[in-house]
Parts: C-alpha cells; sequence; structure tokens
C-alpha cells in the first residue's frame, strides 16, 4: 500500500530517510516498523520567514518494496547502418540530439572542436597557471560545452517547448543523482557532470553513432538552398573532410567563428538581446546569515543559501543571474585578449565563496546606430577587450568592492576571492559602458534596501559576465525548425538563440532532431543519399 503526502518539516527532520519516516509515523499515525521506504517526489527551501522550512512531497510505502525505478529507462537501439545526421557541437543541444536522433532510428555524428570531457581539464588547468587561453579548448568549448564545467544547473522555466522531466530522466540514467528528480531547483555539480557527459557519449557510440573531437566545422556544403553535409578540418593532422546529411547546428553561444562566416556568406541572421555585466561574489556566510534570517547561518541541515535578484532600471531588467551557492568564479574567455567571467560550484556547494552574475539588459538599439547583424557580438568583445587591458593583459581579473562601485570610488585593496588567475583593482564604474555601470548603481542600491547586510564591501564585482546568450540569432522557420532559406539546416539551441542553460538547450536538441526525422519522412529519397 502506498501513499502520498505534502510535509513541512523542520530542516532535521528533513535531513534523511530516517527523519522523515520518523515524522511520518508520528503525524500519521503508522507504525514505523510497516514503513518500508519513503520516496521523496518534491523537495524545495521556504526561508521567507526566520523559521526555516522544508516542503517535501513524499511516497510512503507500507509493507511493501518500490518495484518500481525513480526514473524511466530509455532504450537506444543499434543505429549503425541508419541515414547519418550531423551534429555540429558536443553540448547538451547536441548531445540530447544525438540521444534522440538514435531513440528515432537516425545515426548522429558528432563533430566537437574541442577536447573530450576529460582532456578539457587539463587546458581549463593551464588557464590559471600560464595566464593563456586554448582558443579551441576552455570552458566554454569541448565536450559538454559551456555547462560541463559550471554549476550543472538544471532549472528552466522553459518547459512548454518540450519534456524536461525526460531530460532529467536522461541524466539519472546516465550516472545523476536521482535527486534531480526531487529539487526544485536542481543541479549536478561540476565534479559529478563530466562523468555523466562521458556515459552519454558512451550511449551515443555504442549505439552506433560517432563522434569526432578536435574536429572543426569550417563551411557547409550545400546544393542550391538545401544543406547537405559540412567541411570540416582536424585541429590534430590539419587533415580536411567532409560529413555528409542534413545539420543540426548546436555551437554554444561563443562559436563567434561561425557566426561571422555566415554573416560573410550571407546566411540570415539577426542581433539578439542580452545581459552583460559582472560576477558578484560574496563570503558565503554572509550570504547564508541573510537568506536564512540567522546569524549562525545555515547550520548543519541546510544547504548553501541561493538568491535571486530582479529589478527595473531606466526601462532595463537588472537581475542576478546563474547564482553559485558555495562555488568559484572561473575565467571563460575562449580567445587570447579577453577576460570573461562566469561561475561554478562542486556538486556540495562546499567553497567559502557564493557568487553570482549581476547583468543588465541590453537590446541592440540601445547601442546607438543601425544595428548591424554582428553588433551585439561586437559590443561583447569590446568589454571582454577592456577587461583584458584593465587586467595588464592577462587573466588577471579587473575588480571593485560592492559599495566601492555603487559611490564611484576606487577600491584600494580586495578581498580574498575564489577566482583563481587572481584580481586587480579598477574603477569599473568608470571604464564600464554607462548603459551598464549607471544601472548596477541603482541596482545594487535597491538590492541593499530589500535584503539588509547584501551591499557590502565584504562583496566584490568581477569584470566581465558577457556570456549569458548567444548575441545573434540565426534564423529558423518556426514549424520545421529548419533555417528560413536553407533547408536541411537546423539552428540549435543557445548558439542559434534558442534556448538558455542545460535543460533548455537539452530540450531544443530534441526538438531538433525530431525535425530532422520529420524531414526525411517528408522526402524518403533523403535516407538513400545520406
Amino acid at each position: 500500500m502506498t501513499y502520498e503526502y505534502q510535509l513541512r518539516l523542520l530542516p532535521q527532520q528533513a535531513a534523511s530517510e530516517q527523519t522523515i519516516k520518523e515524522f511520518v509515523s508520528r503525524e500519521k499515525g503508522f507504525d514505523a516498523r510497516t514503513i518500508t521506504s519513503v520516496r521523496v517526489l518534491r523537495r524545495s527551501i521556504d526561508a521567507r520567514q526566520r523559521t526555516v522550512f522544508v516542503n517535501l512531497k513524499v511516497r510512503v510505502y507500507i509493507n511493501e518494496t518500490p518495484d518500481d525505478d525513480e526514473y524511466e529507462r530509455i532504450s537506444y537501439q543499434d543505429v549503425s547502418s541508419a541515414p547519418a545526421v550531423i551534429v555540429v557541437g558536443a553540448g547538451p543541444g547536441g548531445l540530447f540530439a544525438a540521444l534522440r536522433l538514435i531513440e528515432l532510428g537516425l545515426r548522429p555524428i558528432i563533430v566537437e572542436r574541442g577536447k573530450d570531457v576529460h582532456e578539457r581539464k587539463k587546458d581549463i588547468a593551464a588557464i590559471t597557471k600560464t595566464q593563456k587561453v586554448d582558443g579551441e579548448s576552455n570552458y566554454c568549448f569541448g565536450e559538454g560545452g559551456a555547462g560541463a564545467y559550471s554549476d550543472g544547473k538544471l532549472y528552466t522555466r522553459s518547459k512548454k517547448r518540450g519534456d524536461t522531466r525526460k531530460i532529467l530522466n536522461v541524466f539519472c540514467q546516465h550516472g545523476a543523482s536521482t535527486a534531480i528528480l526531487a529539487d526544485a531547483h536542481p543541479h549536478i555539480g561540476t565534479d559529478k557532470l563530466p562523468k555523466v557527459i562521458e556515459n552519454i557519449r558512451n550511449t551515443i557510440i555504442n549505439s552506433g553513432g560517432e563522434v569526432h573531437f578536435q574536429t572543426k566545422m569550417v563551411s557547409l556544403i550545400t546544393e542550391g538552398d538545401k544543406v547537405t553535409g559540412i567541411g570540416a578540418v582536424n585541429l590534430v593532422t590539419g587533415t580536411e573532410r567532409e560529413f555528409h546529411g542534413p545539420v543540426i547546428l548546436a555551437t554554444g553561444h561563443s562559436a563567434r567563428d561561425v557566426y561571422r562566416y555566415f554573416n560573410e556568406s550571407g546566411i540570415e541572421m539577426e542581433p539578439k538581446a542580452l545581459a552583460v555585466g559582472v560576477r558578484l561574489e560574496h563570503p558565503s556566510e554572509l550570504i547564508d546569515r541573510i537568506q536564512y534570517h540567522n546569524k549562525n547561518g545555515r547550520g548543519r541541515w541546510l544547504p548553501a543559501a541561493e538568491y535571486s535578484f530582479v529589478t527595473q532600471v531606466g526601462g532595463r531588467g537588472v537581475y542576478s543571474f546563474c547564482m553559485c551557492p558555495g562555488g568559484f568564479v572561473i575565467p571563460a574567455a575562449t580567445g587570447p585578449g579577453q577576460i570573461v567571467v562566469n561561475g561554478m560550484s562542486p556538486s556540495n556547494r562546499g567553497s567559502q565563496w557564493s557568487n553570482s552574475g549581476m547583468v543588465v539588459e541590453v537590446h541592440p538599439e540601445d547601442l546607438g546606430d543601425i544595428p548591424s547583424t554582428l553588433c551585439m557580438m561586437d559590443f561583447q568583445e569590446k568589454i571582454e577587450h577592456d577587461c583584458w587591458q584593465q587586467g595588464n593583459m592577462r587573466q588577471t581579473a579587473p575588480a571593485q568592492r560592492m559599495v566601492d562601485f555603487t559611490r564611484s570610488r576606487l577600491s584600494y585593496d580586495l578581498p580574498r576571492s575564489s577566482y583563481a588567475p587572481g584580481l586587480i583593482s579598477s574603477p569599473l564604474h568608470f571604464w564600464l559602458p554607462s548603459i551598464i555601470s549607471k544601472r548596477l548603481q541603482d541596482a545594487f542600491e535597491t538590492f541593499g534596501r530589500t535584503s539588509r547586510g547584501f551591499l557590502t564591501n565584504e562583496a566584490v564585482l568581477i569584470a566581465a559576465e558577457t556570456r549569458t546568450s548567444s548575441p545573434v540569432r540565426i534564423l529558423r522557420d518556426g514549424v520545421s525548425l529548419q533555417h528560413v532559406r536553407l533547408s536541411g539546416l537546423f539552428p540549435c539551441g543557445e548558439g542559434a538563440g534558442y534556448a538558455g542553460g542545460i535543460v533548455s538547450a537539452a530540450v531544443d536538441g530534441e526538438r531538433c532532431a525530431n525535425a530532422v526525422k520529420a524531414y526525411f519522412d517528408a522526402s524518403p529519397s533523403l535516407q538513400e543519399l545520406f
């Protein structure tokens, strides 16, 4: 016999299955010996009041053992002799497109400019040691994409576009904790996500798909207005080759060479609004005290606290982005002459710092003149290069204490930081574009009034957070998901301007795979070509 209950528990009561059993036994009148299992279906923390509660939805098993898996498994068939589909990019959009293609009986061939998820670690570590960035293998490029070495956040509001629950199930099938199925704001953690990604790759290969690392797309192969494949180059040997099939383009939001190639080739794109700002880092104990309304912080039973802020300043949104409790600020540039910062967290979120992007909406029309297709990308690059110069042309990031920034004064010293390449004091209020700096100053004053203690010189702003999303949108038809002019080309995910984050990119990858299947079904002769 099973029962489902909505429970409201103190953190120590929700700490383990055993403590939840004890609570259910006491409150619902069950003999504790008859409760064989308690499965948490949903979990969220309510910290709005001084007493913090954990809200749970649980399934209680009485005198029976659960005979169902916590997640639904998917069977992946052998597609080694099936028609080929080229997937450019092995981020979440590309990987989930590939898995869905296998489900649909098509053979994915993934072409990824970067290295596999484990080899990437060496190049990422070298950024701090050598102050140099490998333009093809870094925090953005390589297997797993920009999300592989981040917090691994799996929360998304884009639930109408596809089955987000299925995405979480696939992650569980490949090694992620089943806690992501219950948590209101699920995350995997940068220490565990790489193994999950490797398992996904193995599923693709074992099903007959292909994965080509350090292989960079350099051109589209076309017949009139139909895309029939890509030209690529092996970055190790310099060997050029062609891959033939419809193309799912899932390059991620930092593939600027692809945007330039499309622009020069007259392939239809448009500039897209994005958000630009800084990484704001506080001591995690301070954020815990503020969010949990307790001078002792989170204590033994609660996780590192999260926050979310949003306001409007001058007709533009200013908000926190990609909050990483108990995390680190990382160097996320994709080439020389740039400083870009991002955040990541291990699964235990156990560092002494918490950080978040603090960003301002910027629209193409905010830049003044008639916007060009690449105007937002040029805007990003200008800020990143200014950061590079302010950082003494190394990966040492320009930074400023939070109150000093709002008061427009230089910080004569800086607090300790998780940013490994180091910080250098810089007047961000002076050289950041005023459409960003002035709005951030006003927003910080607002956030400080609504959350006492948040506006503090214990916090430091680290510049610049510029890669929140793609600076362009590659235009596609809303029904077929093909490019508006080039059939057989399926712009996909965050890099094409249709997603933001791991789950929404994965959902869009599945949608594009479904669209490719419909493309084949509409023209059966295509299967013979590929």
